[in-house]
């Protein structure tokens, strides 16, 4: 276990990276336990050596859950509450300061935005934690840690109702960050909720009441160890973040955080209207992962699905494969004049509420093994022995390669290889017609009569 007594912040954002363990449990066919999160703390803990400890012992560099949203327990305590949820609805964990003022402040700016978007805040709850389970460094840096709940409204469906919260979510993250440098939303969704922190993994339920509490039950959990390189541990830092968790570095992130800048008035869409009020899209600060969680958030947002998103930001090495089927080659050419791969190391898990997914970039360079076994749930970490599966229980098992995507959609108890995944991406749009009817190829090279006055052939080479 890497142990490190103090670390001055990073200066420079670029510098700002993960190297971490990471890992997600599913229950293919969506059946909801609480059997499920405690599986995915325990093989969270397992990965505590992935991250570091500092010198009090008990602050760690952040760990958490991502799961599906806990629909039965969250009506439950919002009842206890006193709050009325309607049909639908959705949770956001918030961190606020733990100055009164500004915690006030900050739940007026969040409740004036939703309701600007025509969503009804149905009300706040105060997580139940025990500071307890923090260490000396992560108390110094505690925010108050509340969720709110929102109604959706009868006309709205669940597709327009995420990109309101998206909308209304950054409406209130440009108001307040410049002058609340303790607001943060990890989640606010219909779909999934999270649950992080600067605890060590044994530590989480300890912190986070609601993790040992039996009726919390979910049929998906995504979960992560950081280990910061180079920056400051930070609750905002810990993950995963709102979509996935990353295992690794992006070494382009420098470049791929500019092109995002640069292409910011092209992200245009009949699907959010006001997209250039959310702007910029993409954090220019933080760590690498936080800001490629912030591309599928907006790829996401704006009309795409997590398997079109995740190929078009990892894609596998295509372009010297030329026994590649001719229509996924077209998707991955066509999509690739509109993005720059995210080029890792990186292994990511990531859900959207419905699949459970991982990929690894091009490089291949991070592990992740999977094993489906007779009770129809599925584990997939960055190393064996997280959970205790009985070898007679394995239906199914493999690993991912470089460049490869696997997903549990547990709508439809199906598992979806990188071939299922590609077959279904390159025949959503007819990428080889556009290609053939658009795109222009600009070849470097001299006219065959170009002997130019002064040069000899044989100096042209």
């Amino acid at each position: 276990m890497s142990v490190h007594s103090s670390r001055k912040p990073s200066l420079r954002s670029e510098l700002e990276k993960d190297n971490c363990g990471f890992g997600l449990i599913a229950h293919m066919d969506g059946e909801a336990s609480h059997w499920l999160v405690e599986t995915a703390v325990s093989a969270l803990t397992r990965l505590t050596h992935r991250g570091a400890v500092a010198a009090d012992g008990k602050s760690g560099d952040g760990c958490g859950l991502l799961m599906k949203r806990p629909s039965t327990f969250l009506r439950t305590v919002a009842a206890e509450a006193g709050l009325g949820l309607a049909e639908d609805f959705a949770v956001g964990c918030v961190f606020l300061s733990r100055a009164p003022a500004k915690a006030k402040k900050a739940r007026t700016i969040l409740e004036q935005a939703l309701t600007a978007h025509g969503l009804p805040v149905a009300g706040w709850r105060t997580l139940p934690i025990n500071p307890e389970a923090c260490g000396r460094q992560a108390l110094e840096s505690l925010p108050a840690i509340e969720q709110i709940f929102i109604n959706a409204p009868a006309d709205v469906d669940q597709q327009l109702f995420e990109r309101r919260l998206f909308s209304a979510r950054r409406q209130a993250e440009k108001q307040l960050e410049p002058v609340d440098e303790d607001f943060y939303i990890p989640s606010l969704s219909s779909r999934v909720l999270s649950y992080k922190g600067l605890v060590l993994p044994a530590n989480l339920k300890l912190f986070y009441r609601d993790l040992d509490d039996e009726r919390l039950a979910s049929s998906l959990c995504v979960f992560h160890q950081r280990f910061s390189t180079n920056t400051l541990p930070r609750w905002r830092l810990a993950q995963p973040f709102r979509y996935l968790a990353h295992n690794g570095e992006i070494n382009t992130i420098q470049g791929n955080r500019n092109w995002a800048i640069a292409r910011a008035n092209r992200f245009q869409t009949p699907l959010m209207p006001n997209i250039g009020e959310t702007l910029p899209l993409v954090s220019p600060t933080g760590s690498d992962s936080c800001s490629l969680d912030n591309m599928v958030d907006v790829l996401l947002t704006g009309g795409l699905d997590l398997f079109q998103a995740v190929r078009l930001l990892l894609p596998p090495a295509w372009q010297n494969v030329y026994t590649m089927d001719a229509d996924l080659r077209a998707f991955y050419e066509y999509h690739s004049q509109h993005v720059e791969p995210w080029d890792g190391p990186a292994g990511l898990v990531l859900t959207d509420g419905r699949h459970a997914a991982c990929a690894l970039d091009r490089n291949g360079l991070r592990p992740a093994r999977w094993v489906i076994t007779r009770d129809r749930h599925i584990t997939l970490a960055s190393e064996i022995g997280v959970y205790d599966y009985s070898p007679a229980d394995v239906v199914r098992k493999g690993r991912l390669k470089p460049g490869e995507m696997l997903a549990a959609d547990t709508q439809t108890g199906k598992l979806l290889l990188s071939q299922d995944i590609d077959n279904r991406l390159k025949c959503q749009k007819p990428y080889k017609h556009w290609l053939q009817l658009y795109a222009r190829t600009l070849e470097s090279r001299l006219p065959d009569n170009s002997v130019r006055e002064g040069l000899q052939p044989d100096r042209l080479a």
